[in-house]
């Protein structure tokens, strides 16, 4: 899952890169109302975590931004102000959740859990696709009883497809997915090709199944029996 924590306070926004990251989940940075502005124009994102007073700008003119671009991500806003006014308007404007400074990283990470369950699999604990269980939390991966060992790249990589099931997902999407600002080091897609090829293999080697489609010229295709 990949998220973007806008925030201007150099010490907290590396806590929660720190923390969050730690979790499992890939963040990218931005400190300044214009960078969070370019981020948001560019890439795409599970989660956005969302200061609302920033250099330059207020956060809900950029939430305002994102429903107005229609961003399918989940906005958790973040803010020193605990008003019921602060509150209200930006969840009246589309945010999924408010949490007031100082919080602790274990209740950020528990919002942010539950807006990913929320938003992308239906509020459920576990995905189940067919036979598959993927367990969000515990990172795990289950076939019939039996663990399916997948690296960290592998288990993001399926939890992408997963979310894009029956869509054609390309090799740029998945690099952007996986690496984030450190996108470069996928130069040509030969990692992106690999660790889908390795996948591929240790899901249908489980299953007999495969889930994985290549789409010529386009990407690949994540699609259940």
């Amino acid at each position: 899952m990949k998220l973007l924590l806008i925030e201007d306070e150099p010490l907290l926004l590396d806590e929660m890169d720190a923390y969050l990251t730690e979790q499992g989940y890939r963040c990218e940075k931005a400190m300044s109302f214009e960078a969070g502005e370019d981020k948001i124009a560019l890439y795409e994102y599970d989660v956005i975590i969302l200061d609302i007073t920033l250099p330059g700008g207020n956060g809900l003119n950029l939430l305002q931004m994102l429903k107005n671009q229609h961003s399918e991500a989940s906005i958790l806003i973040v803010s020193a102000k605990d008003s019921l006014n602060d509150k209200l308007t930006g969840l009246n404007l589309g945010a999924d959740d408010y949490i007031t400074k100082p919080f602790h990283l274990e209740e950020l990470n528990a919002r942010v859990n539950a807006l990913v369950r929320r938003k992308l699999f239906k509020g459920n604990a576990q995905i189940i696709v067919d036979d598959l269980i993927i367990d969000p939390i515990a990172k795990t991966v289950f076939y019939q009883g039996a663990l399916v060992n997948l690296t960290k790249k592998e288990y993001e990589l399926l939890l992408y497809f997963i979310v894009n099931k029956n869509r054609v997902v390309s090799k740029q999407s998945i690099a952007e997915h996986l690496w984030g600002d450190h996108y470069d080091m996928a130069d040509n897609f030969d990692t992106v090709y690999v660790h889908t090829m390795n996948l591929r293999k240790k899901i249908a080697a489980h299953t007999g199944i495969d889930y994985l489609k290549t789409v010529y010229g386009m990407g690949y295709k994540f699609t259940s029996v």
